[in-house]
């Protein structure tokens, strides 16, 4: 069966373009979902962020090997690192929290899902985006805009004498992070929509409609 604009989402974050029949593709969790070019222009925002903040992570590891040797080689300790040490995690936390949704690599806890037929699945999925999933990130956003605000407003900075300045910086990722996750719900979102409308994208792979 073929349907929307000829791609297949694999939930792994790539596209692949059929010429005339879709491909075989199915995500992490076994349910494989048709692509579409809106689904496919939101991706490609998520992932770009997370392939500029996943060198995050090699940052902070090289931030606590400074402290670590600075504190028990050289007996001095700073505040400034160990704050900049939470302020890395917590940004790539929380930009990985929407580049892991994307590519449909999140921990799912399947015991309902599993026993679904494949429009069973899509129903279910679709639910769980609708009625959990995206209002949970817009309540998230509407709160953090007044929180970030208030930060920026009052220059917010640490409560150490020697801490990090412009405390509202890492609470702003809170809002980006979770803007972030709102694109990639949106565009699961439209998949699964589209996998209903269109059906399954492949069938090769056992996949059927029931």
């Amino acid at each position: 069966m073929h349907g929307g604009d000829g791609a297949v989402s694999t939930g792994h974050g790539d596209s692949l373009t059929g010429s005339g029949v879709a491909s075989e593709a199915t995500s992490r969790h076994g349910l494989a979902l048709r692509d579409t070019s809106v689904a496919r222009w939101l991706d490609r925002i998520v992932y770009a962020a997370g392939e500029v903040f996943h060198w995050i992570w090699i940052v902070l590891l090289a931030v606590i090997i400074i402290n670590v040797v600075l504190r028990y080689v050289f007996s001095r300790g700073m505040i400034e690192l160990e704050e900049l040490q939470w302020y890395l995690y917590a940004v790539g936390w929380l930009v990985g929290l929407s580049y892991t949704f994307a590519f449909d690599a999140h921990v799912r806890v399947d015991v309902l899902h599993e026993k679904l037929s494949y429009k069973g699945k899509l129903w279910f999925e679709m639910a769980g985006l609708l009625l959990l999933f995206l209002p949970f990130v817009l309540f998230v956003i509407i709160y953090a805009v007044p929180f970030v605000e208030l930060s920026w407003e009052t220059n917010e900075r640490s409560t150490s004498a020697n801490g990090l300045p412009a405390r509202w910086l890492v609470k702003g990722f809170l809002l980006f992070s979770f803007v972030l996750l709102l694109l990639a719900g949106i565009s699961r979102l439209l998949k699964v929509l589209t996998s209903i409308l269109f059906g399954a994208p492949a069938v090769a792979s056992g996949i059927t409609e029931r």
